[in-house]
């Protein structure tokens, strides 16, 4: 009987609560925050009967309220039928065949080494662009196969300590290793011309030339040495321009940074 409310009474007034009045007002709190939280009408073994009362078709309980039923749900007898459940209709369930998972054939070759490469860096006189023309040598590649690059970041490869100030192009050809180059990590200019590849099958030879973007605050900054050559793009199957010199391949990873 509530002792604090009633007409004349003082506020906290009222008596102690009993230990069962604490419990049925602790269930009674429990019971509307389950039912804020979860959707009875979702639960396929709930049901109303016609007495009013609620009972549990999977356990054959009966009980007075919604809280009564959802505390019966986080009883052991509860869970354990539950699980009881699962394992018959997963026995009694035909076995469905897994979905077969797409195969993927691994390329096994035996490598034969570093293949052969030079690089040229070139400078536009007029407009002080930089560029790179790659020519790397596959005189013993598989038939069939062209060869690939790639860019990566610094963030990427495992050789080195990462450095934003540097990505890496790689270059790949079986039964070859791959080969990267380091570069200066800046913008490159993928605009027609600028950027292009040949890949020659008579002469085993794949050429990659490409051009950094003109920064415009070091545009002008750099001094052209004399007599420079304009680095013009070179169509595919084109021979190399003079002054291509070999470089020594004791790493698999190769420096090639302008002077800034």
């Amino acid at each position: 009987m509530d002792f604090q409310n009633r007409v004349g009474s003082k506020t906290g007034g009222g008596g102690v609560a009993s230990w069962s009045e604490s419990n049925r007002d602790r269930r009674e709190r429990l019971r509307q925050l389950a039912l804020e939280t979860i959707d009875l009408n979702k639960d396929p073994y709930f049901m109303k009967n016609h007495l009013g009362s609620y009972e549990c078709k999977l356990c054959l309980t009966l009980h007075n309220n919604e809280g009564s039923y959802l505390a019966h749900t986080q009883g052991k007898k509860h869970q354990a039928n539950l699980a009881r459940r699962a394992a018959k209709e997963a026995k009694d369930a035909p076995a469905q065949p897994a979905p077969e998972k797409p195969r993927v054939d691994i390329k096994k070759f035996i490598k034969i080494g570093r293949p052969g490469y030079r690089v040229t860096k070139q400078r536009d006189h007029e407009t002080g662009q930089q560029s790179l023309l790659f020519q790397i040598d596959y005189p013993e590649i598989s038939e069939a196969i062209a060869p690939r690059h790639r860019f990566m970041s610094a963030y990427e490869q495992k050789i080195e300590p990462p450095d934003r100030k540097w990505q890496y192009l790689l270059f790949a050809a079986e039964p070859y290793e791959t080969i990267a180059f380091k570069v200066p990590s800046r913008e490159v200019d993928k605009s027609e011309g600028k950027f292009w590849t040949a890949w020659n099958r008579d002469t085993k030879q794949f050429f990659l030339q490409f051009s950094f973007k003109v920064d415009a605050k070091i545009k002008g900054a750099i001094p052209m040495p004399p007599n420079a050559m304009p680095a013009q793009p070179r169509p595919p199957g084109a021979s190399l321009p003079p002054g291509v010199t070999l470089v020594s391949s004791q790493m698999s990873l190769h420096n090639f940074g302008y002077p800034q």
